[in-house]
């Protein structure tokens, strides 16, 4: 059986595992990048390299986006990008990017407009998990729709979850990565009084990684704050932009995200200091600069 053509736009940390997953499981497979070095790689094991999202979309059975946010996205798919412009009717779209509800309901009816469909599906994980296939998807569109491209999320992942119609996996993401983002502020907060009041490291984050606060992320992120290796494997920048996201699909509901908007004014610190293109945990490095730490 002839393999289905898929494209994927976006090879940052997040695409590139996917892209080379895909690869992997034998999918013919066009790829386009704003930052065309980050094609070679995955050109040297077979991807089509395309000049612009149009050209990767033109032919493919399949269009996945995987970019930093939602100008990003308007632009690629409807704006200077034009990859509905020759997408097929027929043509299933899968947007995986962090984005609003908002914009994925644009986006589908911008789809609807070209004969297309679309299923949003963000992932769950980080580049470890999409190199390793790892990701979970949270999908929303119509079951018949997703079924057709399910094989192809299980290639770049380890399940995929229905959640409801188109708009649901981009707001159950949001929900996620509030979560997340506030543990790891959190997480950067109590480190930091740990350091200051001259407690043992490695004994407190043991109590705290192993009891009830334990929660996978605290686990994940403790490590890397301890020994400060920030190398990206979730950007900073990124944590900051779901959380905004967040907070503002809340005011939708009528609901104020106390504690998602706390998260942020921290997120937002670390980038005021630098730190935006580093990993997620070293947002506690502006507690550290200000207690003047050399630890």
């Amino acid at each position: 059986m002839e393999q289905t053509k898929i494209a994927l736009l976006g090879l940052g940390l997040m695409g590139s595992g996917m892209a080379g997953r895909l690869l992997d499981a034998g999918y013919p497979l066009s790829i386009w990048n704003r930052t065309p070095g980050k094609t070679q790689a995955l050109a040297d094991r077979g991807a089509k390299v395309a000049n612009s999202p149009r050209a990767a979309a033109k032919d493919a059975q399949v269009v996945i986006s995987m970019l930093a946010d939602v100008p990003v996205c308007r632009d690629v798919w409807t704006g200077r990008g034009e990859a509905l412009v020759d997408a097929a009717p027929g043509t299933i779209l899968v947007e995986s990017s962090t984005v609003t509800v908002e914009w994925v309901e644009e986006l589908d009816r911008a789809a609807k407009d070209h004969g297309c469909e679309l299923v949003d599906a963000p992932v769950t994980g980080s580049k470890g998990q999409a190199e390793a296939g790892q990701l979970l998807f949270l999908a929303g569109g119509q079951a018949s729709t997703l079924d057709k491209i399910t094989p192809i999320l299980k290639a770049m992942g380890r399940d995929v979850v229905h959640v409801g119609p188109v708009g649901s996996g981009a707001r159950l993401k949001l929900i996620n990565n509030f979560l997340s983002g506030s543990q790891a502020a959190a997480l950067a907060e109590a480190l930091s009084l740990i350091e200051r009041s001259g407690l043992d490291v490695d004994k407190a984050l043991g109590v705290l990684t192993e009891g009830a606060p334990g929660s996978p992320i605290v686990k994940t992120l403790s490590g890397r704050m301890t020994q400060r290796q920030y190398e990206p494997q979730f950007l900073l920048r990124l944590m900051a932009k779901d959380l905004r996201y967040a907070v503002s699909e809340a005011e939708l509901q009528d609901l104020d995200l106390d504690m998602g908007r706390a998260a942020l004014r921290v997120f937002e610190h670390a980038i005021t200091a630098g730190q935006g293109e580093e990993d997620m945990s070293a947002v506690i490095e502006q507690f550290r600069v200000r207690a003047g730490s050399t630890r």
